[in-house]
């Protein structure tokens, strides 16, 4: 069985419901961003909204990913660290009871915490201080890291760190994985857009992106940047919101609408579009269907507070992927 382990901030988010976006102004967050921002900041975001519903679920993209992957059955593991305090036993033990296999190593830092601002649009915000996950280093990879997996999947947030994210793709490459890259904003994107295209012509295989952060990679449209992104990897992938997602292999191209859901929180949509579409591609489905597993996850998330789905509703999840 083909076996998927992937790395990242390994964050507790507390999801966080806004009555309007005028907070945001406040806090000097631009809206659909992720800002980087120190601890005495987070507690300060923290304080600010305290009286705004709240909940806590284990995050980070691609842990996201990886958990609802976890949850299609397939075999995972993840790669983070996270402080030794209650959010890291908190982290770890979501990670497990998922049936996800952690690779966690411990630090004295505190957990990082990624606020998650969710405006009435479902649109969302994230005030995010990384803690203990920031302080992954190259070191943290070993030879046997890898071994036994057949893709890693990698969230773009650890493009601040070149060192470690080009450790770790190298070594996967080496170990003859495949290696799928999810662009996590468009401002991280354009902060390291230099060192992001160098990695992606070197390693990557597959590139997760979504219109903003398609455009700040190429400079264009959704259409060309796919084409543009599709000539530098094996797969590109751009999603376009409630238009759908374009998918790109060679000269193979596809269009996928999204299905008919009512939005309440967009958190995890891209994470979870990823799970569904490696899942088809794991299982060897045309890229199409691939796109389809995506939107299913990705619409079914949206449904929800945070990036946690029920049991029902993966049961639900699992008899439309069926159908496919």
């Amino acid at each position: 069985m083909v076996k998927i382990i992937a790395m990242g901030n390994a964050l507790v988010d507390i999801m966080t419901m806004l009555p309007n976006d005028e907070v945001l102004g406040a806090l000097g967050l631009p809206k659909g961003s992720m800002q980087l921002v120190d601890l005495e900041t987070s507690i300060n975001v923290q304080k600010q909204t305290d009286g705004f519903p709240k909940s806590l679920a284990s995050g980070g993209s691609a842990a996201n990913t990886i958990r609802s992957l976890a949850n299609m059955g397939i075999q995972t593991g993840y790669l983070g660290k996270i402080g030794n305090d209650k959010m890291g036993e908190f982290f770890a033990s979501d990670m497990k009871n998922t049936g996800v296999f952690p690779r966690l190593i411990k630090s004295e830092t505190p957990t990082g915490l990624a606020v998650a601002l969710v405006s009435e649009d479902s649109e969302r915000t994230f005030a995010t201080y990384l803690g203990a996950a920031s302080e992954l280093t190259p070191d943290d990879i070993t030879d046997s890291t890898f071994a036994g997996y057949d893709i890693l999947h990698v969230e773009g947030y650890l493009i601040f760190n070149n060192d470690l994210i080009e450790k770790a793709v190298s070594a996967a490459k080496e170990n003859g994985l495949i290696v799928s890259l999810d662009l996590a904003s468009y401002n991280v994107v354009e902060a390291n857009l230099e060192f992001l295209k160098y990695l992606t012509e070197k390693y990557v295989d597959i590139i997760f992106a979504n219109e903003e952060e398609a455009k700040a990679f190429t400079g264009q449209e959704p259409q060309k940047a796919l084409e543009m992104i599709s000539g530098i990897c094996d797969i590109a992938v751009v999603k376009v919101g409630e238009e759908g997602s374009y998918v790109k292999k060679g000269k193979e191209i596809h269009k996928v609408g999204v299905i008919n859901v009512k939005a309440i929180d967009s958190t995890g949509a891209g994470d979870n579009y990823a799970a569904g579409f490696l899942y088809g591609l794991v299982n060897n489905w045309p890229l199409d269907k691939c796109a389809k597993a995506g939107a299913i996850l990705a619409g079914n998330v949206i449904e929800v507070i945070g990036a946690t789905m029920d049991e029902k509703r993966w049961a639900g999840i699992k008899s439309e992927i069926a159908k496919l």
